[in-house]
């Protein structure tokens, strides 16, 4: 089956990279088991390489890709590293910020939910690469798939506290104060996704235009499960050629 031409993808020609939207669902206790199963052997074909997914958990760690891992016995991390044409990352998201890299010899992918970002799971990631594929911080490119977006995204101050702000009744970097009627912000994570990126020295960031919550009629959203709308994970995936 070829790509679908509504799935979001890195323009990056020499790896194989894309989102996937509703209407292919891939979680496996999400939605239609079955469906899932069906659609994440068909995942194969479309990368050239058997995906990989992992045991998500909302943390910081990051794994290298083996052979032997299955869906039975899946490490819990939230981002991965491949070096092997053979295996591809695939990183299930349904509101939460995917992050797809590449670099010269490797490619990984990263589940940034907040808890995820604030504790360095994108930093971690990049260090990992770099150790994986020897190369530098400024060879390696990040894609920002489809997220929550910054209107949609609401938080308190436990989260605005978490990324090292003051939790302030005012705007500032990556939240927009909006007493609701108590305090509360909204996040923008791919913003703050580009900031930890910038920080770590990444050299080309792109993505990130997509809302999960407010498009609902092309993603699946977590949040938008509570308003009746069809439960399913969507992955961005991401193998060498």
């Amino acid at each position: 089956m070829p790509l679908d031409a509504d799935w979001l993808r890195p323009d990056w020609p020499d790896v194989t990279a894309f989102m996937t939207t509703r209407g292919f669902n891939l979680g496996r206790r999400h939605g239609d088991p079955a469906e899932a199963l069906a659609n994440r052997a068909a995942l194969a074909g479309l990368l050239g390489a058997r995906p990989v997914f992992l045991d998500q958990v909302h943390g910081a760690e990051v794994v290298r890709l083996r052979a032997d891992w299955h869906d039975d016995n899946a490490p819990k991390a939230d981002a991965a590293v491949s070096t092997d044409p053979e295996l591809a990352v695939a990183i299930l998201v349904a509101d939460c910020l995917p992050v797809l890299f590449s670099a010269p010899g490797g490619v990984a992918g990263a589940h940034a939910g907040w808890r995820g970002l604030s504790a360095g799971v994108l930093e971690n990631t990049v260090a990992a690469l770099c150790d994986a594929a020897g190369c530098a911080p400024r060879e390696v490119r990040a894609w920002l798939g489809a997220c929550i977006g910054p209107r949609a995204f609401e938080v308190g101050p436990e989260v605005v506290a978490a990324f090292g702000r003051e939790p302030l009744a005012q705007d500032q970097p990556g939240f927009l104060y909006r007493p609701n009627p108590e305090p509360r912000w909204r996040a923008d994570l791919p913003l703050l996704a580009r900031e930890r990126l910038a920080a770590a020295g990444v050299g080309a960031v792109s993505g990130g235009a997509w809302c999960t919550l407010t498009e609902g009629s092309r993603f699946f959203s977590f949040r938008g499960e509570a308003l009746g709308r069809p439960r399913g994970r969507m992955a961005a995936c991401i193998s060498l050629r």
